[in-house]
């Protein structure tokens, strides 16, 4: 990475900076995998408050990705199951590469985590040009399930530690 990890950080989405979000280009041979920052922002704002949660990947003053989660579907849409994940990681064409994509699973992860839950999904377009390999990397498994024909994978997230070092 170019940077210290101090340097990077998550920015709520604001006038400010939504222009530096919807200019976040991942490589032309990705375009088919994620969706672009507008449509994911469009979805962010049709949604429930709380559900969507989008984020700018700033490292220092530059802006290097873009990521949604998503915080309680109904991933049924009966009641019967709540689900929390990663919903969109779209990291610049020029900036993969230098651990951005891991540091937006981990703050994923922790706000999961900080709100109770257990688990983190993820969905991803199947085949050699797709993140698979990322994402079993990190330690996502798959389920078995397809979502919109993507694979869903799950990461079993490990409970917060209190000061002390105990888990909470």
């Amino acid at each position: 990475m170019t940077s210290t990890t101090s340097a990077i950080r998550l920015e709520n989405i604001t006038p400010a900076n939504f222009d530096a979000a919807t200019g976040i280009r991942v490589r032309p041979d990705q375009e088919h995998a994620v969706s672009p920052v507008m449509q994911s922002l469009a979805e962010a704002y049709v949604h429930p408050e709380g559900v969507a949660w989008p984020r700018l990947i700033v490292d220092g003053d530059r802006p290097v990705g873009f990521l949604m989660a998503f915080l309680d579907i109904d991933w049924r849409g009966d009641g019967t199951l709540f689900r929390s994940g990663l919903w969109r990681l779209n990291i610049d064409a020029r900036e993969q590469g230098r651990g951005y994509g891991r540091f937006a699973v981990a703050s994923v992860a922790d706000e999961v985590r900080r709100r109770g839950g257990r688990e983190l999904y993820v969905t991803w377009h199947p085949g050699p040009d797709g993140p698979e390999g990322f994402y079993l990397g990190l330690g996502f498994r798959p389920t078995g399930e397809t979502s919109g024909g993507q694979t869903v994978g799950v990461l079993e997230l490990e409970p917060e530690r209190e000061a002390d070092g105990r888990r909470a």
